[in-house]
This record gives C-alpha cells, sequence and structure tokens, in this order.
C-alpha cells in the first residue's frame, strides 16, 4: 500500500511537506509517458525510502569564467 511506502520515505525526510515537494520533482524528471503515474510515483517513494533525497550530489562545476580569464 502507498501508506507503507510514505512511511518509509518518511525515515529520511521528516517534514511531510518538504517529502510531497521532493516527491513531485522526482516524478516529474522520472515518469515516462508509457508508464502510469501512481507506478512512477510507488517508484519515487521507494527510492526515498532507501537513499536521502536531500543529499546533495551535484557535480564539481568548474568556473567557465575563470578558464576565460586564464585564456586571456
Amino acid at each position: 500500500m502507498r501508506s507503507q511506502l510514505i512511511f518509509g520515505a518518511m525515515t529520511h525526510v521528516k517534514n511531510r511537506y518538504e517529502l510531497c515537494q521532493l516527491a513531485s520533482k522526482a516524478a516529474r524528471k522520472l515518469h515516462k509517458p508509457t508508464t502510469r503515474l501512481q507506478d512512477t510515483m510507488n517508484d519515487v517513494l521507494i527510492r526515498f525510502r532507501h537513499a536521502n533525497p536531500q543529499a546533495e550530489t551535484a557535480p564539481v562545476v568548474h568556473s567557465v569564467r575563470s578558464q576565460e580569464r586564464r585564456a586571456a
């Protein structure tokens, strides 16, 4: 049931409002037009249960401006 998935996802996100916001953003990015939206939401909640959705895993981006300054 989805309520079990929600409570599982609450292990990493304590605020329910924030969980809704993160889940909706993730569902928009992960949804495939050939699948049901309900299945995508369930998949998102399962992923949130096993991993922290708030963890910042942004790649290191080097500044383009600093490279341009060095070239000049």
